[in-house]
């Protein structure tokens, strides 16, 4: 991204102008409130499906993975039977659940992430991630088709597949995503919400810090740069931690 030729102005004019976009910034805040009232809003759907996931101590129900909250956030993390490595874009993401969850579990809300591998599969991608969060399988179960992250051939040759509430071509026999469920006092749980593609960006902290930088997110494909974050070449004096170039 080229900023060279950008205005450079005194600091009377640079305030004028920071001014006006504060305004601008302010209704976006008030736009984005009313959204989330609206988001919650929304009506439930009930789930009376037996669904079965799979963790480090045998199979679970989906009323375990609350851990006795009543609020439970399900990221659909891509990683497919046989594959060696989780997505790119998925591990970007899940690089800030640890963090958020340190705060959720003590605000009514857990956090996990479902993948469609069997459990043993992504254990060695786990640790070398250093994640903590739990990280549960969904194999054998119709789980993640349910909720429309995970296809086969057949239904992508029929066209038949829908991801994002839209029809699905192409060969992507997994897809991210993220469901909201709701469990009440009663035990009933109820699907209140799911968002996938750009509707994901909400959860991605890195990327409203580089939308405040002058080159903003710099990128072509959307995380064209993106990588593992063990794979990031050392950037030459940082110190370790600091930043990192990402051309690997």
């Amino acid at each position: 991204m080229d900023i060279s030729d950008h205005p450079v102005v005194s600091r009377e004019q640079w305030l004028e102008a920071r001014k006006q976009h504060l305004l601008n910034e302010k209704a976006f805040t008030r736009q984005r409130d009313r959204l989330s009232a609206e988001r919650r809003a929304l009506p439930w759907v009930r789930i009376d499906k037996p669904y079965r996931f799979h963790g480090p101590h045998g199979a679970l129900t989906l009323a375990e993975l609350f851990g006795g909250r009543s609020q439970l956030v399900v990221y659909h993390f891509m990683f497919a039977d046989g594959w060696e490595e989780g997505c790119k874009g998925c591990s970007f993401l899940a690089d800030h659940f640890d963090g958020a969850n340190l705060h959720l579990a003590h605000h009514d809300v857990a956090l996990v992430a479902v993948s469609h591998a069997p459990y043993e599969q992504f254990q060695a991608f786990g640790q070398r991630m250093g994640w903590r969060f739990d990280w549960l399988s969904s194999a054998g179960d119709d789980f993640n088709q349910d909720f429309g992250v995970s296809f086969d051939s057949e239904q992508l040759a029929s066209a038949t597949a829908s991801y994002n509430y839209a029809p699905v071509s192409g060969n992507e026999l997994e897809l991210p995503g993220l469901s909201v469920f709701y469990r009440n006092e009663q035990g009933q749980i109820f699907h209140t919400y799911s968002t996938y593609a750009r509707g994901l960006d909400l959860l991605l902290g890195a990327y409203n810090f580089l939308d405040l930088t002058p080159k903003g997110r710099n990128e072509g494909p959307i995380m064209n740069w993106v990588r593992h974050h063990d794979r990031y070449a050392p950037t030459p004096g940082a110190k370790q931690g600091a930043g990192c170039c990402c051309n690997d």
